[in-house]
């Protein structure tokens, strides 16, 4: 029925955002060139201090949080079934040295429409839209424009749990990493769903944790339970390149491109973040020193991809290292009680969340 509808057209959106919404401030630096580093020891940046502070709780598990593409807002989504969206200038507002706590409220919606945990969330890339994908099997769409939708406005069914979404950079497809081995592509107009024909044998423990298209949607990567990492062919859909027992026997947790998608950043739960080169599979870097095994963490670049940050899951700390040299160039207490479950990093800006096992949220920011 919606056939041939563009996208800006279906979703309907009301006025009360302002029209500016998806436009991308120009970057602080330019893209790394990892292709030219060399194991340079001692030539590490150091990481600028970051005041955090206690943002919002839900009231279970902090599982996922998301910042839209222009950075302007954070979406998290809890075990608890809800997703909060938060504006960035007003977490800002609320840091500010003589702003009365309570007075500032940075979140500015909270949906309910799950009936499960919420696994991932993402932002359309030019709409007012929040999507969502849980363990109910279901993708939501939820347009935050609107001061008093608390439910969604569009749901597709997937026959399973939802892992990771991720939308394409155009908003008018849109991957879902599933139980399934496949990754699921949809239509964001027709609500068709695509799986690739051409797949290499992928066993029993196949399901993905994270799916991520790379910037110009041109190709899309998963992070899966078996150990493996695989690249896709954004158009055809076809499987260029398994980087099979990427992370050992251990489950792939997150796997990310770099802005220029020559590389991909991924974590894995034998405690190692590791680099990988696109065009060849090869491994470029390791991240070591922070241990996580238990929880579905992921490690993320800073908005100028000069740093990768993860998390120590038994000291409870944040890891950040020197993308380059591959140096650990900070360790900080995280200030959640027990593991923080996932850090997402602003795409403009130097600024990240942090949400945890004790239901909190976290917003650190560098401290000018």
């Amino acid at each position: 029925m919606l056939r041939g509808v563009t996208s800006s057209a279906l979703f309907d959106l009301g006025s009360s955002l302002p029209a500016s919404y998806g436009s991308i401030p120009a970057p602080r630096a330019a893209a790394v060139d990892f292709s030219a580093a060399q194991d340079t020891k001692g030539s590490s940046k150091s990481f600028p201090k970051h005041e955090t502070r206690h943002l919002s709780e839900h009231k279970n598990v902090a599982r996922c949080a998301r910042f839209s593409p222009d950075g302007r807002f954070v979406a998290t989504g809890s075990a608890d079934t809800s997703i909060k969206l938060f504006e960035v200038a007003k977490i800002k507002q609320m840091l500010l040295p003589d702003a009365r706590d309570g007075h500032v409220r940075p979140v500015i919606r909270t949906f309910y429409d799950h009936i499960q945990p919420i696994n991932d969330l993402d932002f359309h890339p030019q709409n007012t839209v929040l999507i969502s994908g849980a363990k109910d099997h279901t993708i939501k769409f939820f347009d935050f424009s609107k001061m008093t939708a608390k439910r969604a406005f569009r749901v597709i069914q997937d026959t399973h749990n939802v892992r990771s979404v991720s939308f394409h950079p155009s908003g008018d497809f849109l991957l879902a990493g599933t139980d399934h081995s496949i990754p699921h592509l949809y239509d964001v107009n027709t609500f068709q769903c695509y799986l690739s024909a051409n797949v290499p044998e992928i066993g029993a423990n196949g399901a993905i944790n994270q799916v991520r298209y790379s910037s110009t949607g041109g190709m899309y990567v998963t992070a899966s339970k078996d150990g493996a990492v695989r690249l896709w062919d954004g158009v055809t859909a076809n499987c260029v390149r398994s980087i099979v027992g990427a992370h050992g026997v251990a489950e792939a947790t997150s796997a990310n491109f770099t802005k220029d998608q020559r590389f991909v950043l991924s974590c894995g739960k034998d405690s190692t973040v590791k680099l990988w080169e696109v065009g060849t599979g090869r491994l470029v870097k390791q991240y070591l020193g922070a241990t996580h095994t238990q929880l579905r963490c992921q490690a993320v670049f800073n908005d100028t991809e000069e740093f990768v940050l993860s998390v120590d899951e038994p000291s409870n700390e944040i890891v950040i290292w020197d993308a380059l040299t591959a140096e650990k160039v900070a360790r900080w207490p995280s200030n959640h009680i027990g593991a923080p479950r996932w850090v997402e990093h602003s795409p403009v800006e130097a600024a990240f969340v942090s949400s945890g096992t004790d239901r909190s949220i976290r917003f650190w920011k560098e401290i000018l």
